[in-house]
């Protein structure tokens, strides 16, 4: 059972996402805006917030930067918006997903148990480092530094990465990066990659010259 935080100024919309999580057997509390979701999330523990972007008082996004300050728990952001610019904002803020509005009840819990399940195999992460020239890569303590300063990236960003440092040296498909760091259960498409390894490759500075694209097949990850 997880305990998930649902914000939304809208009542129904907070109540149709109650209702198909509690049936899959999650808990669920609730937040009216964004300030409120900040201040709850300062008090309480959750294992997967659910966000919406357009809100009084405090929107999605700047809630989600506000709680990034103190918590990596895993965000999904609602939005009438599906435009590219709003959903790499979203992403570049920490969210793990981008769900746009109307949007399928039975589709969000699918990825929101997606989400928690990753969340959950990554505690069991490898307890070693990996160094290249300036670069480190410690991969327990979720730590990269570029020539001794610290790069702060997204969540999904060090998932992405880890998994291409680990198998360094290998080409990875699209595919294979897309269900082995989103799951299976995916519903997005090959532009959420383009768009991670295009954040990611802005985080390593000059050491995204290691993300090798390899056109018509995917990327690797190159430390010679």
């Amino acid at each position: 059972m997880s305990k998930l935080l649902v914000v939304d100024d809208e009542f129904q919309i907070r109540q149709i996402i109650k209702k198909y999580a509690e049936f899959e057997g999650h808990t669920v509390e609730e937040a009216v805006d964004g300030m409120e979701a900040v201040e709850i999330c300062r008090k309480n523990t959750y294992d997967l917030i659910i966000m919406d972007v357009m809100m009084p008082e405090l929107d999605g996004f700047s809630a989600c930067r506000e709680i990034r300050k103190f918590t990596n728990t895993p965000v999904i952001m609602l939005s009438a918006r599906g435009e590219e610019y709003d959903k790499i904002h979203g992403f570049e803020l920490g969210s793990d997903d981008y769900v746009v509005k109307p949007f399928s009840p039975k589709e969000l819990m699918m990825r929101v148990n997606a989400v928690i399940k990753r969340s959950n195999g990554q505690q069991d992460a490898l307890k070693d480092v990996f160094t290249y020239e300036g670069l480190s890569v410690d991969f327990s303590a979720r730590i990269v530094t570029v020539n001794g300063n610290r790069v702060e990236m997204t969540p999904k960003e060090y998932d992405l990465f880890f998994y291409m440092v680990k198998n360094k040296g290998i080409a990875l498909t699209r595919e294979q990066l897309i269900s082995e760091v989103w799951g299976y259960d995916f519903f997005g498409d090959e532009r959420t990659l383009d768009t991670h390894i295009k954040l990611l490759r802005k985080s390593l500075q000059e050491y995204s010259r290691c993300i090798v694209t390899l056109r018509g097949v995917g990327y690797r990850f190159e430390a010679n």
